[in-house]
């Protein structure tokens, strides 16, 4: 008899994609890989959610990035906005110069082929970046090289905190992305909240933290500067370990 996750994905069309769920997966694959299509969507690679272009209909929408992650540790469905990936090409480009469908395969690398942007969403958001400035341009023939200008790198370095931030989303989904193909190949896969995902207690002490939260929707103004002083103090304790750099 088939798994209800199995059913479920056919039922929403999973198959297909040609992307089937092994009989026995846990509700976290199920949900991840459902989200996972929900991103890919009818408009193919790198559309549905993240379809669109720069700035256009449909496009990256707004800061958050590629959003939060729900209270397992995997991932919500957001979306990068324009600028969002604009300075990720550049951070790529900080790295090394490359061609245009070079830089959808390292961002497709980094996050495990979890995230690989359309050509018709880089390439005009390369076009854009070359006109600001921030990028320069050697033509190799019929194609284009870029490599990160002296402009670039300072814009870069002015938005390095945001930039770490949607590197350490993209490491993290590409972690998740690892044990959704484990999964599906039968291995034994345990709950993301593993060495390769969120512990155990981090996910529990987030839970929390959402509830208290929502039990004072409704709180006063003094009450809201208490709880504003304990996160901040939190958030100070936790940055005092730097974060890991992301490769």
């Amino acid at each position: 008899m088939k798994s209800r996750c199995f059913q479920h994905a056919r039922e929403v069309g999973f198959r297909a994609s040609g992307f089937d769920f092994p009989f026995d997966a846990p509700e976290w694959f199920e949900r991840f890989a459902i989200e996972r299509r929900g991103m890919i969507g009818r408009h193919g690679r790198g559309g549905g959610r993240f379809g669109g272009g720069p700035g256009g209909p449909g496009g990256m929408g707004g800061m958050g990035g590629m959003g939060g992650f729900g209270e397992d540790g995997m991932p919500r469905g957001r979306k990068f906005s324009s600028d969002d990936l604009q300075l990720l090409l550049l951070a790529m480009l900080a790295e090394a110069p490359r061609h245009g469908y070079e830089l959808i395969k390292a961002l497709e690398d980094r996050s495990n082929g979890f995230y690989a942007p359309s050509p018709g969403m880089v390439y005009p958001a390369l076009t854009y970046l070359e006109e600001l400035g921030h990028t320069t341009v050697e033509l190799e023939g019929n194609r284009k090289r870029y490599a990160l200008s002296e402009t670039g790198r300072e814009y870069l370095a002015a938005n390095r905190e945001r930039v770490d931030i949607m590197l350490a989303k993209l490491t993290h989904f590409a972690r998740k992305m690892d044990l959704v193909r484990r999964a599906y190949m039968g291995e034994d896969v345990e709950d993301p909240s593993g060495d390769t995902g969120w512990v155990p207690e981090l996910i529990a002490a987030r839970r929390a933290l959402k509830k208290a939260m929502l039990l004072r929707t409704n709180a006063s103004a003094d009450e809201q500067r208490r709880i504003a002083a304990i996160l901040a103090r939190a958030t100070a304790e936790i940055e005092q370990n730097p974060a890991p750099k992301q490769a």
